[in-house]
């Protein structure tokens, strides 16, 4: 056993399953799971009980947590500040994103952070909200850039932009601006993800401010492009901010109505995890994130999105 072994095995406890450490840790499954295989054997007892949602641990895996813990944050401290002293910035950055979010953000953000941390490793990764407010908690990840939720509770959040949401038709759909001006998204069938996603929730609080339910479709718990690839095929009608299907639209293989009303605007934050990185380099990760997103919506490579006003 060494920390090695005992950092993956904290991973996977913290994040409930052997596919989502792999992805956070950038590293395979198979060798997640052979790993924590090797580690049961070699204390002679089982560590983790496994079900169909994942796993959780048992009562000497939980034991075994709490040093897997101390070591893990004892070595990326010490990583940390020697790093820091030596002039060469952190060992390692992780940013985390919402998909569509990452698909605009990490390309510009990446130059950006290579170039003000040359000797750093980068390490992006996209996900659901869940899954990345988890990976926060855990301190998976450093940073993250994520769609406000509806009901955020007690979570602290920075905001950089509002983006409008849009009615996203097929071409042959009929449908106008007026006809959304007046009554938003009542008749209209939608395809959207199911309940426990951010956008529906969003949507249904929108509708029911107007006096309507939303008219489902489909759902839909698949990617981007897969809805757009939906609405295309003529499947139903979706929601969503104009930067995930401009291209779409500029081909003419969609429409899209933007929806009236301040509150058809999402909030896209950041929002810091509990990380061991120095609160001088957490500040520099905030600021490249807000100097890349500046430029984004000034360029127009942004379509729909607004920055927030302190």
């Amino acid at each position: 056993m060494n920390s090695d072994d005992l950092a993956v095995f904290a991973l996977v406890a913290e994040t409930g399953s052997f596919s989502s450490a792999a992805l956070a840790g950038g590293v395979d499954a198979s060798s997640v799971s052979r790993r924590i295989t090797q580690l049961e054997k070699t204390l002679g007892v089982r560590l983790f009980h496994r079900h169909g949602r994942g796993v959780s641990v048992t009562a000497q895996g939980a034991a075994l947590l709490t040093y897997a813990e101390q070591v893990r944050d004892t070595l990326a401290a010490a990583q940390t500040a020697i790093s820091t002293h030596a002039g060469l910035g952190p060992a390692r950055i992780n940013i985390a994103a919402q998909p569509t979010i990452a698909r605009t953000v990490f390309g510009d953000l990446f130059h950006v952070l290579r170039k003000r941390f040359p000797h750093s490793r980068l390490h992006f990764t996209e996900g659901l909200a869940n899954t990345l407010l988890a990976n926060l908690q855990a301190g998976v990840a450093d940073v993250a850039i994520l769609y406000r939720p509806e009901h955020p509770g007690s979570m602290l959040y920075e905001p950089l932009l509002h983006e409008r949401l849009y009615l996203v038709t097929p071409v042959n759909y009929p449908m106008t601006q007026e006809r959304v001006d007046q009554r938003g998204l009542e008749g209209v069938p939608l395809i959207l993800p199911s309940t426990h996603h951010g956008l529906r929730m969003f949507v249904e609080a929108m509708a029911a401010r107007r006096g309507h339910k939303v008219e489902l479709a489909l759902e839909s718990d698949s990617s981007t492009a897969i809805t757009a690839t939906l609405v295309h095929k003529g499947c139903g009608c979706t929601v969503l901010p104009l930067a995930s299907v401009a291209d779409d639209i500029a081909l003419g293989k969609l429409r899209g109505f933007p929806l009236p009303g301040e509150d058809a605007e999402r909030c896209i934050c950041l929002v810091l995890g509990r990380t061991e990185q120095e609160p001088s380099t957490l500040w520099s990760f905030s600021s490249a994130i807000r100097e890349v997103v500046t430029g984004l919506v000034a360029s127009g490579e942004w379509p729909g999105a607004r920055l927030a006003v302190d």
